[in-house]
């Protein structure tokens, strides 16, 4: 004999319920956090910097979505180098005075990307700078950072001499950052004209080009780099427009003299010049 129906209904709901309770709860179980922030926090203040592929290796496979949802939970910078390729913590970068901080190859900034960073060493310069002098101090190239700045009216750029240089689009600003590049530009002569006063400016010119015209091609980076460091900012361009020289080769001269780093007395590199030929005796 079959149970009545209301019976069947009851019994039938109550072993459902039964069911699915262990089911929820492993639900629940299934829907717990496998990777928590403070495992990523941990990771990067082991490892300072890292990458987004040794994240996810570092704390166990996660997907992709996961870390930058954890990332995006911390204080997480990025590189401004390597297309913002690495990641660190705000809390752990050490900033330079001018906003930077360098990790082995992997640079950062208080200022962000690449583009934000020089935009704002730009704005923040007394006499602008040219792609030459931001590739020093920032270690990267950034002409492209440069040209894209100007297309979107972010800055402005004149060609000064011998190079492109940039100058903020602020107009009292630029024009008190163009006054100052002229400054430099009259102060490269300064080093002769201080010991004749009464040399004009073309003589004084004149004169320079003799004398570098006697050196040789290393004595004549090295001087030029002398004459830069003693104008400072902006002195490579001035110094290699007034030379006539690649502002890169003033460049170099001034850093082999900061660093001590002026070689030996040969003026070509070990194996340069022409083949030596054996000396024929008359028989």
């Amino acid at each position: 004999m079959l149970p009545s129906l209301p019976g069947t209904i009851i019994v039938i709901v109550t072993t459902l319920a039964l069911t699915a309770a262990p089911a929820r709860a492993n639900v629940a179980s299934m829907n717990t956090p496998k990777y928590q922030t403070q495992t990523v926090d941990t990771f990067l203040r082991q490892r300072k910097v890292a990458t987004l592929d040794e994240i996810q290796d570092g704390i166990g496979s996660a997907s992709s979505r996961t870390v930058f949802r954890k990332l995006k939970q911390l204080e997480c910078i990025t590189s401004y180098s390597h297309r913002g390729k690495y990641y660190t913590l705000k809390s752990i970068a050490r900033f330079t005075a001018q906003g930077l901080w360098r990790f082995r190859s992997a640079c950062f900034s208080r200022f962000g990307n690449l583009l934000k960073t020089v935009e704002a060493f730009v704005q923040r310069s007394d006499a602008g700078y040219s792609a030459g002098e931001l590739k020093e101090m920032l270690g990267v190239q950034t002409k492209h950072a440069l040209t894209k700045l100007v297309r979107d009216g972010r800055l402005q750029r004149e060609k000064i001499e011998a190079a492109y240089v940039y100058f903020s689009v602020e107009k009292s600003l630029a024009r008190k950052q163009r006054r100052a590049r002229t400054a430099h530009a009259k102060a490269s002569l300064a080093t002769v004209m201080v010991a004749n006063p009464d040399l004009a400016v073309e003589e004084a010119k004149a004169t320079i080009l003799l004398f570098s015209s006697m050196l040789n091609e290393k004595q004549r980076r090295l001087y030029a780099g002398l004459e830069s460091l003693k104008l400072g900012h902006g002195g490579d361009i001035h110094i290699a427009s007034l030379l006539g020289m690649d502002p890169h080769t003033v460049s170099r001269g001034r850093q082999e003299l900061t660093n001590a780093d002026c070689g030996g007395d040969a003026v070509r590199a070990s194996g340069g010049g022409r083949l030596s030929q054996e000396k024929k005796r008359p028989t």
